[in-house]
């Protein structure tokens, strides 16, 4: 009779299969599964045979998946695998961890060549253990798009009704190339140890390949009915009724052909034994135990001869099976983040993660693992006794699961690194006293200085009146230290922070009627700064023939770039690599080695898409990325496209990479690359930028020795350096610039002609002109940005101003200043009226350089998709004629704090105050002139700066409380 019901159920089992398989199933190839082993992609051949499999099965197939087991350490992450194009890296496909902040992201190029991004959320994975990750994408045929995440067998997230994915052209077979992350997390200290992508098959399948049974069961019903009511109509709802009673019909059968199985051996056994009855002498049922381990076996005189116990604790069964009970997926009793373990028996949970604390739970069931969950609770890391390991009298700051160290308390000067000490002052024991027009400055590593105030100079302990702020006295002061600051200025009213003096008649060339002495006055004399009374000028431009670098050549620009007393015009190796310039693929950059990887005929050296072909080397925007690869994708702000950003998620427009690991120090935690942690355990290192594993610190100051003195290694005290953190800056210089004119169309007025003096910290302007900008190549995170700004002219009323957070010519902020109320006298497209006095923007064109944007900035106020007006001085003062002004500007664009002041002589006359604005998180310097002529910008000096100051916290704490 069993062996007859077995058959029924058989013959049942294969009719419902037929019935349903058409209309479940569908065409017969659309759930063939091709499994791909990234990891052993190791050479051309096999990659290709991949691709080739990838580019067919895109046309065919409705599913994918990504299937992984990964090790990662806390808080990082990266690509994980994607399908890339090898010219101009466009993401077809890429899947990725971001461990900081447990989520996942997967990528890929949508229809209408956009690039979607799809954020899955739990991706807890980056903890140092072993897990499982799946990622199903479905609805590539049928659409639309559905993304899953499955993290260790459990559903993490899903995301559907996405926009579709476009099969992959044959055609592009040669482009394509396929990347997997597990070089990098190796890196990391973590691995891949597992990485398949699946193309075609059915959650069933990918169910028994992986060991997950969760993927045909209930959580295919959760996801099926989650998403119903929104996506399938009503016949579909029947089809998928159906297709769950199949299911469940399926299981039901599939346990009473196991327990008629049983059966059938328990009566054949029987018979067998029944054979020899009679011929030999009853054997023990129980012995051997026929039952589970550690179950009681009793005889009995029914069949089988013998009764088994029940199954221990933590398991179940009939006592003779028995199967272990999996507390952690039936009662998740452990805390979110700390591993459950299941055992047979029982079940132990983890200690709690790092940063928690909490009871260490275990035990045996279902009903122990409801009632004794673990109870996880936040260590306040600041209140341990020890400031949370943050350096004494500076700030820690709890937060749930963690802490960070900030900035020195009030009262106390420095940093992480270098410690926090008392706040000295000019008149303490620790220093000798400053001059009363001096200020005491506490360096960043706790030295003190002393500094003269705006309108006077000298070296801090003695200070002079100095009329035109160009950093000398008027009058020669008498300084022990033999301080060239202290000596006399030899141009009284004139701003010349280089003191230049061609004919040493002890008259600055600036204010010297006849700077050469040679009896011709300047404005008449074609070489200002040679003694030439021939006058002879061979080629007949600006130049005579004594100071023309070029001089059967005309060349009014006289351009040098490599400094050979040679002009470029007449140059035949512009840039001195040893290249001639009509063999040289980059003529005014050198590169002797002639890279080229794109084959455009433009050496890498000089190339703005230097592996993209773009031999036109266009670039509407000025940001120095060829329009060709300009994708303008930039989601920290700080002025660094997401795919040449180091940082992608953090603002770091300086873009600094110590280590030179690909990896950002602003997102580096070990930015030397030495083994000690720049500030966590067992950091923080006592050089963060010079490896030194051994941390040798010889006077104990808290500043290991080889970076004594000079902390980033780059051969400038640290008392010299303007940026002592980076190595990359070391002195003002804006010799280097790049000139932006932000009207380019018509010709009514002439481009700005900038010359630059003082080695790179004096900039002069001697034109009436277009709008334009004069811009140094040198990118900022915090900056403080001073100079002095005059201008030497009577005989006209226009802008002349500043810029800083410069990241392309449509965005960036400028501090401007009209003389004179004005309209424009190009009233088209709009009218723009400028009014008198200092004034504050945020430039952010749609349409960037041209008329719209001219008349934008021409315009006192706001203009809708052009330029937002954050402050203007309420003085509606406009500058003097032959009068020096100082400006001071502090930007930290971490917390988007700005604020402006402005000197006339010792005196403020200006001063913004805290301006909060994130438009631009960080970039380049200039200077910014418009119409007008004859501007000096002198005595410049910018200085990297990520303090935050002190009223940016006054300033939110009153704007919450006015909230």
């Amino acid at each position: 009779m069993e062996a007859t019901a077995m058959k029924t159920s058989v013959g049942l089992l294969a009719l419902l299969v037929g019935i349903l398989m058409p209309v479940c199933l569908g065409s017969p190839n659309k759930d063939d599964m091709q499994v791909i082993d990234l990891l052993k992609l190791n050479d051309m051949k096999l990659m290709e045979a991949a691709l080739e499999n990838i580019v067919t099965a895109t046309w065919t197939v409705n599913e994918m998946y990504i299937v992984a087991t990964i090790k990662l350490p806390p808080k990082l992450g990266g690509v994980l695998f994607g399908i890339y194009s090898k010219k101009d890296n466009i993401k077809y496909l890429e899947a990725a961890l971001l461990g900081k902040i447990n989520k996942a992201v997967l990528r890929y190029t949508r229809e209408d060549g956009k690039v979607q991004v799809v954020n899955l959320q739990n991706a807890n994975v980056a903890d140092g253990r072993l897990h499982s990750l799946i990622m199903r994408i479905s609805g590539l045929s049928r659409g639309p798009l559905s993304v899953e995440m499955y993290v260790d067998c459990k559903q993490a997230d899903y995301v559907t009704g996405l926009p579709g994915m476009p099969s992959m052209s044959p055609e592009d077979l040669d482009s394509l190339e396929i990347r997997s992350g597990h070089k990098a997390y190796a890196k990391m200290q973590g691995s891949i140890e597992d990485l398949k992508f699946i193309l075609g098959g059915s959650p069933v399948k990918i169910a028994a390949l992986t060991d997950c049974p969760f993927l045909g069961e209930d959580n295919i019903q959760n996801s099926v009915n989650g998403g119903m009511n929104s996506i399938l109509g009503e016949q579909t709802k029947m089809l998928i009724t159906q297709m769950m009673l199949f299911n469940q019909v399926l299981r039901e059968l599939r346990e009473d052909i196991r327990e008629q199985l049983k059966e059938m051996a328990l009566i054949r056994n029987t018979i067998l034994e029944c054979q020899v009855c009679g011929f030999h002498e009853q054997r023990s049922r129980c012995n051997p135990n026929p039952c589970f381990k550690g179950v009681e076996c009793v005889e009995t005189y029914d069949f089988p001869g013998y009764r088994c116990g029940s199954c221990p604790p933590g398991f179940l069964g009939n006592g003779t099976h028995c199967t272990d009970i999996d507390e952690c997926a039936h009662a998740n009793p452990c805390f979110y983040g700390s591993k459950c373990i299941n055992m047979a028996p029982g079940f132990q949970c983890e200690p709690c993660p790092p940063g928690y604390k909490g009871n260490m739970v275990s035990g045996i069931g279902i009903e122990h693992a409801k009632s004794s969950k673990q109870v996880c609770t936040d260590i306040d890391e600041c209140t341990d006794g020890n400031n949370g390991g943050c350096v004494t009298n500076s700030i820690c700051t709890n937060t749930i699961g963690s802490f960070f160290c900030g900035s020195c308390k009030a009262g106390f000067i420095g940093n992480q690194t270098v410690g926090c000490v008392p706040r000295r002052s000019c008149s303490s024991a620790f220093f000798n006293l400053c001059d009363v027009n001096a200020q005491c400055v506490i360096e960043w590593n706790g030295d003190v200085s002393c500094v003269c105030k705006v309108g006077w100079a000298g070296n801090g302990h003695v200070c002079g009146i100095d009329t035109d702020i160009d950093g000398y006295p008027d009058d020669p002061l008498p300084c022990i230290d033999n301080d060239k600051h202290c000596k006399q200025d030899n141009c009284r009213i004139t701003p010349n922070s280089g003191q230049e003096d061609a004919d040493n008649d002890g008259i600055g060339d600036q204010c010297d009627d006849d700077a050469d002495g040679d009896g011709i006055k300047n404005v008449e004399d074609n070489c200002r700064l040679v003694s030439n009374k021939d006058q002879q000028n061979s080629d007949t431009d600006s130049f005579g023939d004594a100071c023309d670098n070029c001089p059967t050549v005309p060349n009014n620009d006289q351009k040098d770039t490599d400094n050979n007393g040679e002009g470029d015009a007449c140059d035949h190796d512009i840039d001195g690599d040893g290249i001639q310039n009509t063999l040289d693929n980059c003529p005014k950059v050198p590169n002797p080695l002639q890279t080229d990887r794109d084959n455009d005929g433009v050496g890498d050296a000089c190339d703005s898409c230097p592996e993209i072909s773009n031999p036109t080397q266009t670039d509407r925007d000025n940001d120095l990325v060829g329009d060709v690869c300009d994708t303008n994708e930039d989601r920290d702000g700080d002025g660094h496209q997401d795919s040449k950003d180091n940082c992608p998620d953090i603002p770091n427009s300086s873009q600094l990479d110590s280590d030179n690991d690909g990896l950002g120090d602003d997102c580096d935690e070990d930015d030397d690359d030495d083994g000690i942690p720049d500030y966590i355990p067992p950091g923080p290192d006592n050089c963060r930028l010079i490896a030194n594993p051994n941390q040798k610190d010889s006077d104990g100051n808290g500043i290991g020795d080889v970076c004594e003195g000079d902390f980033d290694n780059d051969m400038v005290l640290d008392l010299l350096d303007v940026c002592p953190e980076n190595s990359e800056v070391t002195l003002t210089d804006f010799r280097a610039y790049q000139t932006v004119i932000l009207d380019p169309e018509g010709d009514v007025q002439i481009d700005p002609n900038w010359v630059v003096l003082n080695q790179g910290m004096e900039i002069v302007q001697t034109m009436n002109s277009d709008p334009g900008l004069a811009i140094g190549y040198t990118a900022f995170n915090g900056v403080d940005f001073e100079g002095t700004f005059h201008v030497n002219t009577v005989t006209d009323d226009d802008y002349a101003g500043f810029i800083f957070g410069y990241q392309d010519s449509s965005s960036f902020y400028v501090v401007m200043w009209k003389q004179t109320e004005q309209i424009y006298w190009q009233a088209s497209p709009f009218r723009a009226l400028a009014e008198p006095g200092l004034q504050l923007k945020a430039v952010k064109s749609s349409t960037g350089p041209g008329e719209y944007l001219r008349n934008a900035l021409w315009h006192t106020g706001h203009t809708e998709d052009q330029v937002k007006l954050l402050w203007k001085d309420p003085r509606n003062t406009g500058w003097k004629d032959k009068t020096s002004y100082r400006w001071k500007l502090l930007h930290r664009p971490q917390v988007g704090y700005i604020r402006v002041k402005l000197y006339e002589g010792p005196g403020l006359v200006a001063d913004s105050g805290v301006i909060i604005d994130t438009s631009m998180r960080g970039g380049r310097l200039g200077v910014f002139c418009f119409s007008q002529e004859n501007i000096i910008w002198s005595n410049l000096r910018y200085r990297c700066n990520d303090t935050i100051p002190e009223d940016f916290e006054s300033y939110r704490k009153t704007m919450l409380f006015d909230y």
